[in-house]
């Protein structure tokens, strides 16, 4: 009779341990919300899939590339080679300098914020105020051709074009749409209300650009003799008067983005604003080759750029402030006159 009544005693007890600890999941389960962690493994998974994509490194898939996108890396990367001066067949030698498309297309065109071949091919066709049409990406490469390469241009049905678009192509291959507008140009930066100052766009020279592009601009060559480590920024063999990096403006935001070279990014500049705008000023100071007939770009004048340092213009500020500044006053003349919002 004992024995049966600690065995309920001991049965009391459990059901009551039971009994409290129920009623506790109860009061937990009604209490509970459910937080926002809960969801973020599976957000972060989604968007580290977008931030960790990457262009290819072309230099260290150059084994596996398809054999057109393989032609389109040597012209781009060696251009005065397969289609530039030192070209072994004359009829190949389009462009006219020792430059390389490399040289200002930053790692082989991958790099965000110089210009980047990254998704580039899905902007065309596009308006272009140059020549007052739109055109298509062959038109693109072949406006580098005669201005930046100082040369012709290549048949746009050519072999060569066909296989730089490829290269394009496959360089960009998956790019997020999250990602477009980092590869897209260059970044814009505030253009300072006063003319260049020579003097102090030659101190940022000497002290940030002269170690690689030398105390006369010249550039230094590699060891083959015949294409550029790094290019030259003026002088016979540099791009010519009629490239848009002739234009402050424009220069001003490639050098922001990605000068001193490894040591910029778009996203983390060295350079600020104003050392950027005179030093492009202090560089397009000096001679380089002359484009012939830039009097017939930008039909439509009004479309011209301000920075644009050849004339003629339907405005009368002078050819030394179209060249140097400061340009924010033609600027907000072609807003007032025209209904143009002018960035550059």
């Amino acid at each position: 009779m004992e024995e049966i009544r600690t065995l309920a005693k001991q049965l009391f007890k459990l059901f009551a341990v039971v009994f409290i600890l129920v009623g506790i999941v109860f009061i937990l389960l009604l209490t509970y919300e459910r937080k926002p962690e809960a969801y973020v493994p599976i957000i972060t998974k989604e968007i580290a899939a977008k931030d960790i994509w990457k262009p290819k490194d072309a230099i260290l898939e150059l084994s596996r590339m398809p054999d057109k996108v393989k032609k389109g890396y040597y012209l781009i990367a060696e251009t005065s080679k397969f289609m530039g001066p030192h070209a072994e067949n004359p009829e190949d030698r389009y462009s006219g300098n020792n430059l390389a498309c490399a040289n200002c297309h930053l790692q082989k065109g991958a790099q965000a914020g110089s210009g980047s071949w990254v998704g580039v091919i899905e902007r065309f066709p596009q308006f272009g105020g140059r020549g007052n049409k739109v055109g298509t990406i062959a038109d693109r490469i072949n406006g580098c051709m005669e201005r930046s390469m100082n040369g012709k241009v290549l048949p746009v049905d050519s072999d060569k074009i066909e296989a730089i678009v490829a290269y394009m192509n496959w360089l960009g291959e998956g790019l997020p749409e999250n990602r477009k507008a980092e590869f897209k140009g260059y970044p814009k930066i505030k253009i300072p209300d006063v003319a260049v100052n020579l003097e102090k766009g030659s101190q940022v020279y000497k002290k940030e650009c002269i170690i690689c592009h030398g105390e006369n601009g010249a550039g230094i060559l590699n060891v083959d003799g015949k294409s550029y480590t790094y290019p030259p920024l003026w002088g016979p063999d540099s791009f010519n008067d009629g490239a848009g990096m002739n234009r402050v403006i424009t220069s001003a935001e490639f050098i922001k983005s990605n000068m001193p070279y490894l040591q910029a990014t778009w996203d983390k500049p060295k350079l600020t604003d104003e050392e950027a705008y005179h030093v492009a000023g202090y560089i397009n100071s000096f001679s380089r080759p002359h484009k012939l007939y830039t009097e017939k770009d930008y039909p439509d004048k009004k479309l011209k750029p301000v920075s644009t340092p050849y004339g003629p213009w339907v405005d009368d500020f002078s050819p030394e402030q179209h060249k140097y500044g400061p340009f924010p006053p033609i600027m907000e003349y072609y807003k007032k006159e025209y209904g143009i919002a002018k960035t550059k």
